[in-house]
């Protein structure tokens, strides 16, 4: 699939099939007691324990995989602080053929050295997006690599996409999906292969209050960028891209944005009752869900998948939560 082109239901098909060597298929856990809090069942898609530790695995090995042979071999880049960096240096690994990763000098030291063991080359950068870029396609230029964007890029969307096939196969009655949105490339990936699958589903966003904008760009009908971002779900803080953004503002039926401190609470449900490690960013979908808002969210969700398909649809309460990933530093938890 060529860039600049959304992806769609038999572009997630076809990439489920490229990367089911290659990753792993993760599991769907369920608990009772934060059913009991949450007043719903929820079902958790446990992409915590994916390769790498995230959901981001996918999308970087169906790009990676998706290269034409003569091009693959003149490696891969990207530029990344965290997951798709990991994610990418793991599937060029797998596919043998060079990685190149651009990380700013903030990245935490526990992510460059994941980087570093899958055996990329790291370049190090200021912490600014113009200097993340412009470090990339000096990287690019020299190396003759392909270069892979972390979520706004078709075959990573297809990759991300994947979580949504898996899950409804896995739940096919589910009433609603929640995932958290920072980039957008989960999240789009999860609109296209859900509303294909089940039109009538209802699909929610989650997003930090410090880093909301795509709750604003929704709200507004345009894109905002995202400006000065402050939260704990340090996963979350990219802009959407030109390739996510209209997937979201067509598909999504809302976005929920939670505190910081919910987002460490839900953190800390999972962990406490679940046995589950996961990172703050992957929280913020139970964050919401346990928002006392989230049952409105719902009602005007089901509103509108009555309205696509069926006008007697009858809420249930069965909820998709997406856990995006469990890399967290152990020697800096948030509690």
């Amino acid at each position: 699939m060529s860039e600049g082109h959304a992806a769609d239901l038999p572009a997630i098909r076809a990439a489920a099939d490229r990367i089911a060597p290659h990753v792993h298929h993760t599991p769907v856990l369920t608990s009772s007691s934060i059913d009991a809090v949450a007043d719903h069942s929820l079902f958790f898609k446990c992409e915590n324990l994916q390769k790498v530790g995230a959901f981001k695995m996918r999308g970087a090995t169906n790009a990676v995989f998706s290269l034409p042979d003569e091009q693959a071999q003149r490696g891969v880049a990207t530029h990344s602080s965290g997951n798709f960096a990991q994610a990418l240096a793991l599937a060029a690994r797998l596919h043998s053929i060079p990685a190149h990763v651009v990380m700013p000098t903030s990245a935490p030291a526990v992510k460059r050295d994941a980087v570093e063991a899958y055996g990329a080359t790291i370049y190090p950068c200021e912490p600014t997006l113009p200097a993340r870029e412009s470090t990339a396609a000096a990287v690019v230029e020299r190396t003759g690599a392909t270069l892979l964007h972390p979520y706004n890029h078709p075959d990573v969307i297809a990759g991300q996409g994947t979580v949504a096939l898996e899950l409804l196969d896995q739940v096919p009655d589910l009433d609603a999906i929640v995932a958290p949105v920072g980039g957008g490339g989960l999240m789009s990936g999860i609109c296209v292969a859900a509303r294909a699958l089940k039109p009538e589903i209802t699909l929610l966003a989650a997003e930090p209050a410090g880093a909301d904008d795509a709750a604003r760009s929704l709200a507004s009908g345009r894109l905002i960028p995202q400006t000065a971002p402050n939260t704990v779900a340090d996963g979350l803080l990219t802009s959407l891209g030109s390739l996510t953004w209209p997937i979201l503002r067509d598909h999504l039926d809302g976005i929920l944005t939670v505190r910081d401190d919910q987002i460490v609470a839900a953190m800390r449900l999972v962990w406490q009752r679940m046995k589950l490690v996961i990172e703050p960013s992957a929280a913020v979908p139970l964050a919401a869900v346990l928002d006392e808002r989230f049952a409105t969210a719902l009602e005007e969700g089901k509103g509108a998948a009555g309205k696509r398909v069926r006008p007697n649809h009858v809420w249930g309460g069965r909820v998709g939560v997406v856990l995006s990933g469990g890399n967290v530093d152990l020697d800096h938890l948030p509690w």
